[in-house]
């Protein structure tokens, strides 16, 4: 499944393990991000189950191996062992993983992968684009969530990205609190409700706005949902009023002073005792301009957004890493880390131990996977996969949809504030023995 979907040196890096004798080195590697982006309070982690869907079916295919066998940069290394080699690999290691839906910090692992150097090495390229990805788009859809209060959000981003990208923004989005999406894929393949309206276009295509209400109504008379602010809104209101009547369920704008312009049409529909009929928002929203809306008092029903939450546009990239912290070789175990200026990392294999305190605050200490579980405190890190094969069955997204609202249900206030800032509200600190640890690596390396 998709081996090729990596980068090169992943190739390069595989092919020298083997023709060097390396490739029985067994190896630890944690999936990470270095520091959240100046927009984020904290992340949700997402796109954990696609990575795991992608080990257990990963090899390597005959037209795989073909190309390979072609490719300059490692036409030499394929040798009819090395060839035989890939042609039997399969991930046959463990991983443990944070569920989808937790929320994590800054130097907090989301996947752990052990196995052969190889199979550790060979699958970084294709977690960390799952995973960055997926995580970027809920984090992001999880404070426009927020920011909408007891108001449904849509998503509605999927021609302002690609169209793999939108399946999984939509189901990120849902995993965290959307109510549905306009893909009609993402509805089929996740389960996610599929809503939506109808474009400018369909107006337009009419003689005029009544006709081209009620022909809308005629069609979807137990779902009437009408854009109308084509021409103007108000009045789009009016007669979506008196074409449809009772059974209009629902309006659509998309454009103008939202504010006031929503305030205005929900007069209009209450006038014609239209009290049941929805409003919702469109229109290059995201979670600032919907706080805005809500503190002007604009009656939205519920919020489409698109554009802002699949292209993240004020976080649009994740900088996960995917770093190898231990390795075992002729029997000697030895925990490894980097000491570069800005990029340092922590050595061994390791749990994320998170404590709710009193005053609501959270605790989290980066501890050794070998250390005890602290008094009240959870471990978020857990086994997902042995010998390569999953050891529960994949969890239904509603599972982690109620998962990811317990999670997120349990951050303090301050962490659910919108504005951008630089302090790291939530720190993650090592435990007294990675402290330890630490120290004795940075001996050996640097004397």
């Amino acid at each position: 499944m998709r081996a090729l979907a990596t980068d090169l040196y992943q190739l390069t890096m595989a092919a020298g393990y083997f023709h060097r004798g390396l490739a029985d080195t067994s190896a630890t590697f944690e999936l990470f991000v270095r520091k959240l982006p100046k927009a984020r309070r904290y992340l949700v982690a997402c796109g954990i189950e696609e990575a795991l869907d992608y080990l257990e079916a990963l090899r390597f295919e005959d037209d795989d191996i073909a190309f390979l066998r072609e490719l300059p940069a490692l036409k030499a290394a394929m040798t009819p062992a090395f060839v035989d080699y890939l042609r039997t690999f399969r991930f046959r290691g463990s991983v443990s993983a944070v569920s989808e839906g937790t929320v994590v910090f800054g130097g907090e692992p989301m996947i752990q992968v052990s196995g052969s150097i190889v199979e550790a090495q060979l699958v970084e390229t294709f977690l960390l684009s799952a995973v960055n990805h997926a995580t970027m788009i809920a984090s992001k859809a999880a404070r426009v969530v927020r920011a909408a209060g007891d108001a449904g959000v849509l998503e509605f981003g999927t021609r302002r990205t690609h169209p793999d990208a939108a399946l999984t923004a939509a189901r990120a989005a849902y995993l965290v609190g959307f109510v549905g999406t306009s893909n009609v894929e993402a509805g089929r393949r996740y389960g996610i409700p599929v809503l939506g309206t109808a474009a400018h276009s369909w107006t337009m295509a009419h003689d005029d706005e009544e006709q081209a209400f009620a022909n809308y109504a005629a069609t979807f008379p137990d779902s009437t949902i009408l854009l109308i602010d084509t021409y103007d809104t108000r009045r789009g209101a009016e007669r979506a009023a008196r074409v449809v009547g009772e059974k209009l369920k629902g309006v659509r704008i998309d454009s103008g002073d939202l504010a006031s312009v929503s305030k205005d049409v929900r007069a209009i529909l209450d006038r014609h005792g239209l009290t049941h009929t929805k409003i919702l928002a469109s229109g290059d929203l995201n979670e600032h301009s919907i706080a805005e809306l809500r503190a002007a008092g604009a009656p939205f029903d519920s919020y489409g957004v698109g554009t802002e939450l699949v292209c993240s546009k004020d976080a649009p990239s994740l900088g996960g890493v995917y770093k190898v912290v231990e390795w075992t070789r002729g029997g000697l175990r030895r925990s490894i880390a980097k000491f570069a200026e800005g990029k340092a990392t922590y050595p061994g294999a390791h749990q994320v131990y998170r404590r709710t305190r009193r005053d609501g605050e959270l605790e989290d200490v980066l501890a050794l996977a070998t250390e005890p579980v602290p008094d009240g405190a959870e471990g978020l890190l857990s086994p997902r996969l042995e010998g390569g094969v999953r050891l529960a069955p994949r969890p239904r997204l509603e599972e982690l949809r109620a998962h990811a609202r317990r999670s997120l249900l349990a951050l303090p206030e301050r962490l659910h504030r919108l504005e951008a800032t630089d302090e790291p509200f939530v720190v993650v600190t090592p435990s007294t023995a990675l402290a330890s640890l630490v120290s004795e690596v940075r001996a050996q390396v640097t004397t």
